[in-house]
């Protein structure tokens, strides 16, 4: 399939950004393909249903190359409405006349039933991409403004809506319904078993791959193991394919994921005068942060995510570390919780999103700390990034800090298939076997101390290059290019060539 009309300008584009990654974009490919099986003005349609009802969305329209409206989230969301303009504003002229949904909720919108998707992904591959190979000479230029559209200065109200509303409510039945019938995560059985062996090894569960640890189809654990399965905050969700926009997704919803506004404004900046080398800071483990990933009801924070994660660094119960023995192999042995201790340092700040009675239930449960400032992490060698109700959006500022970065994480982002686990990250479980180990290794180990120091300075020298705002702009630029072909009806006339 030829490229989007007016790829040339985006390929100048990154060129004049010195983008470094210009051939990985695989992700944005997979992000619409099943959308290539829906018909250009059924897809206009959606989102304008989606813009027209209090769905909780942000709108963004483009008239004649430039935004002529941004609506919805209000005031406190003008920091994105006024982002998510300014990614676009070195590039809306080459885009075409269209309507955009931007998700203003942390938590995702779209789920399809598995069988759906599959056939819409089947009717993409097998004959609506095909057809566009068909066009030996594409045109390199958007057709008119379809009918369906209007001239840019509202949003055209609609009585009705498909979006349900499910807030402080289980919504593992709802998540689950686009994985394959032969999943763990649709066995029969409520008790099934994870396929741990797909992402992690040993009896401590390394995790060797973040994609399928993340694809939630291989993990019936998480329904009680994880806030947003509990109770999300918030949740809107939709069963039919509608092309909302999203800042970080579960592996089995369909939103269309865009690079962060908050990570360009830098709501969390990074301040490099703050920051210590890596000698002096200390070995530990740290983590400041709130009770945020769920909404806790009836006892529901003993299952979600962020609560776990603090109970199992603060367990008084033995863990396990390996050691090696004159062979050069290594054996599992348990060790009391003191041993270790001094190495962590992960504490919340603030119990909320809960009911008062598991609110005072968590106080008695944890010790809360006075917060901290960001800078105050920078002391430390070992930061966790934990997802709170989606992405923390603490990500990019660790990664460009003089830290190592741990990340434990189901939301994907716009970035995987640019950062690599293990390369500028260590990912780590939920279950928390394997935290004291790691800990172990990287901090009394020499070849573990090289190591660690080695990843810190890795991830930090690709985070200055590939997560620049302009890395963001020309990733964005390229999506809306693919998506602006979508929404064409023309869409299989449409490309460029030399």
């Amino acid at each position: 399939m030829h490229p989007p009309p007016h790829f040339d300008k985006w390929f100048q584009f990154a060129q004049s950004k010195g983008v470094q990654m210009i051939d990985e974009f695989d992700s944005v490919y997979h992000n619409l393909l099943p959308f290539w099986a829906v018909k250009p003005q059924t897809i206009r349609e959606r989102a304008r249903e989606a813009l027209g009802f209090d769905n909780a969305m942000l709108g963004l329209l483009i008239r004649d190359g430039k935004v002529s409206l941004t609506e919805g989230g209000g005031d406190g969301r003008k920091w994105q409405r006024e982002a998510t303009a300014g990614m676009m504003k070195d590039f809306v002229k080459y885009l075409p006349d269209m309507d955009l949904v931007f998700n203003v909720h942390d938590e995702p919108r779209v789920v399809i039933p598995g069988e759906d998707l599959q056939r819409l992904v089947r009717t993409a591959t097998d004959q609506a991409i095909p057809a566009s190979f068909q066009k030996n000479s594409p045109t390199n230029s958007w057709s008119p403004r379809a009918a369906n559209i209007n001239k840019g200065d509202r949003f055209d109200e609609v009585r009705t809506t498909r979006f349900n509303r499910f807030a402080h409510q289980p919504t593992w039945t709802n998540s689950r319904i686009s994985c394959p019938v032969d999943s763990p995560a649709r066995s029969l059985d409520e008790d099934a078993p994870d396929n741990e062996d797909s992402y992690a090894l040993g009896e401590m569960g390394f995790i060797y791959n973040t994609t399928a640890f993340s694809d939630i189809c291989h993990s019936p654990s998480l329904r009680y193991t994880y806030g947003f399965f509990d109770r999300p905050n918030a949740f809107d969700v939709v069963h039919d394919l509608f092309p909302v926009f999203s800042q970080s997704k579960i592996s089995s919803f369909q939103d269309i994921l865009y690079p962060s506004p908050w990570y360009w404004v830098q709501k969390v900046p990074y301040e490099k005068s703050k920051d210590y080398s890596w000698d002096a800071k200390t070995d530990r483990m740290y983590w400041r942060g709130s009770t945020t990933g769920g909404f806790s009801r009836a006892g529901g924070w003993r299952r979600q995510h962020r609560q776990q994660f603090v109970d199992n660094v603060n367990s008084l119960t033995p863990s396990k570390v390996l050691e090696r023995q004159q062979d050069n192999s290594w054996v599992s042995k348990e060790i009391t919780p003191d041993v270790y201790r001094d190495n962590f340092d992960v504490k919340f700040t603030m119990i909320g999103q809960c009911d008062p009675d598991d609110c005072h239930a968590q106080q008695e449960y944890f010790e809360v700390v006075k917060a901290a400032g960001q800078q105050d992490a920078w002391a430390h060698k070992y930061l966790v990034d934990v997802d709170g109700n989606a992405f923390s959006g603490r990500f990019y500022a660790f990664l460009l800090s003089n830290s190592f970065v741990y990340k434990i994480a189901l939301f994907r982002e716009w970035h995987e298939e640019w950062l690599k686990p293990w390369l500028h990250y260590v990912p780590l479980g939920l279950k928390g076997n394997e935290y004291t180990e790691t800990m172990r290794y990287f901090t009394k180990e020499e070849e573990g101390k090289k190591a660690a120091s080695q990843i810190a300075t890795s991830g930090q020298q690709w985070a200055q290059k590939v997560l620049r705002n302009e890395d963001l702009e020309v990733w964005f630029f390229r999506l809306l290019l693919e998506y602006g072909r979508l929404v064409d009806d023309n869409r299989e006339q449409l490309g460029f060539s030399l």
